[in-house]
């Protein structure tokens, strides 16, 4: 099969069903995480979290949100961080698959300082929550480039600090990567699919830098992080 990274893919998700539940949703979640942490893809989100709360004083509680939490890993991740930390943190996941979010909370038990709400995050619901910092880890690329817009000023008048994407560069190279890792670590279909499709939805860093320039914010941070990602930071 040819491999055309020219532009964006538009092809639709298995994962994008938001009425995908029960022992098929609940596996794909796992091999989700197991992939995010053996690709390093968690840590990515937290050292720009770090990045944006430098200067903030002791003592200080930070209301995190993450859209498109899925299982709750990120967030699992900053609460562990968290507890070593300065500042108390309040942790939001937000999801717009109520399974999802069932999943997450039952896998989050021990950690009092996350809560998770079933929300479509262009809801007027939405809409009127407030944060400090928003996170958005590998959902961005879920939604068409007409609406990523919308969603990233929604994110602007939400985030008094910030906001932190960590998407999936869009690379043949990633792609045939990919291919490769899945034959060795994940036989989950669903997981294998949807990886290859996420790329194909990905990002080039032209892309995000034509984006950057309809967004004001104090400064945008674009970088490239292993494996086949940016991360971009929107400091307001």
């Amino acid at each position: 099969m040819a491999i055309n990274t020219s532009r964006r893919s538009e092809e639709a998700e298995i994962m994008d069903d938001f009425e995908l539940k029960g022992e098929e949703l609940e596996q794909t979640l796992s091999d989700l995480e197991k992939i995010n942490k053996w690709l390093g893809g968690n840590k990515i989100t937290l050292d720009g979290i770090q990045t944006l709360l430098k200067d903030t004083p002791e003592k200080t509680t930070i209301r995190i949100a993450d859209v498109g939490c899925g299982s709750g890993a990120v967030l699992r991740e900053i609460a562990n961080w968290g507890r070593t930390q300065k500042f108390d943190l309040e942790l939001i996941g937000i999801d717009a698959n109520p399974y999802a979010v069932e999943i997450a909370q039952r896998r989050s038990d021990y950690y009092p300082e996350i809560k998770f709400e079933a929300l479509n995050i262009f809801s007027e619901a939405y809409k009127q929550q407030e944060y400090d910092i928003v996170l958005c880890t590998l959902t961005l690329h879920h939604f068409k480039n007409e609406e990523i817009l919308e969603l990233l000023n929604i994110f602007k008048e939400q985030s008094n600090i910030g906001i932190i994407i960590n998407d999936l560069q869009r690379s043949k190279t990633a792609y045939v990567l990919f291919q490769a890792f899945c034959k060795v670590f994940i036989n989950n279909e669903i997981a294998r699919k949807d990886g290859l499709t996420s790329i194909l939805r990905g990002f080039k860093k032209k892309d995000l830098k034509k984006l950057s320039k309809e967004i004001p914010a104090q400064k945008h941070s674009i970088k490239w992080k292993w494996a086949f990602r940016y991360r971009w930071i929107l400091k307001n």
